[in-house]
């Protein structure tokens, strides 16, 4: 039996701060990243225009009736915890807002759980878990710092013996 995976992503254009969320498909057959054309002009993404078009093909090798690839748009995807920016191909994928490729399944090691609809990403990139500690050492950094028990006792006998 055929099982088809959805999950909700939010996009956003690399240059705002508001996004939108969007029903993307796993397609562990796909070897790209697809945006429907719809969703990217009804929301405005900037779309660039690829120096070759790149033909597409069905599954019995001839070539989709909807043209070649022409165009693509680079956005901040997310996901749950997970946030990059990527480039995704705009093509007319009709009743799909956004496919997601094989190799994005392979790097992030997804875990399924096909009975509860749940996905997991259980490995980040080098690069990205170097992005996540950066992250996280600025917020740790614009947290209020509290002094240790030492510092407290040296503060103390400055302001004891603070002279007026």
């Amino acid at each position: 039996m055929l099982r088809e995976m959805w999950l909700n992503i939010g996009v956003k254009k690399t240059d705002m701060h508001k996004g939108i969320t969007v029903k993307a498909l796993l397609d562990s057959d796909i070897t790209g990243m697809f945006m429907d054309r719809k969703i990217a002009a009804k929301y405005g993404f900037k779309l660039q225009k690829l120096e070759r078009p790149v033909v597409v093909r069905n599954v019995d090798e001839t070539n989709n009736s909807t043209g070649a690839i022409t165009h693509q748009v680079e956005v901040n995807m997310y996901y749950k915890n997970h946030i990059e920016r990527i480039r995704m191909n705009v093509y007319n994928l009709e009743k799909t807002d956004v496919i997601l490729e094989m190799l994005w399944l392979q790097v992030y090691n997804l875990e399924i759980n096909w009975e509860m609809g749940e996905v997991k990403i259980m490995r980040y990139l080098p690069l990205y878990r170097r992005k996540i500690e950066k992250r996280e050492d600025k917020r740790a950094k614009k947290r209020k710092r509290v002094a240790t028990p030492e510092e407290e006792k040296i503060i103390k006998w400055v302001v004891d013996n603070k002279e007026d």
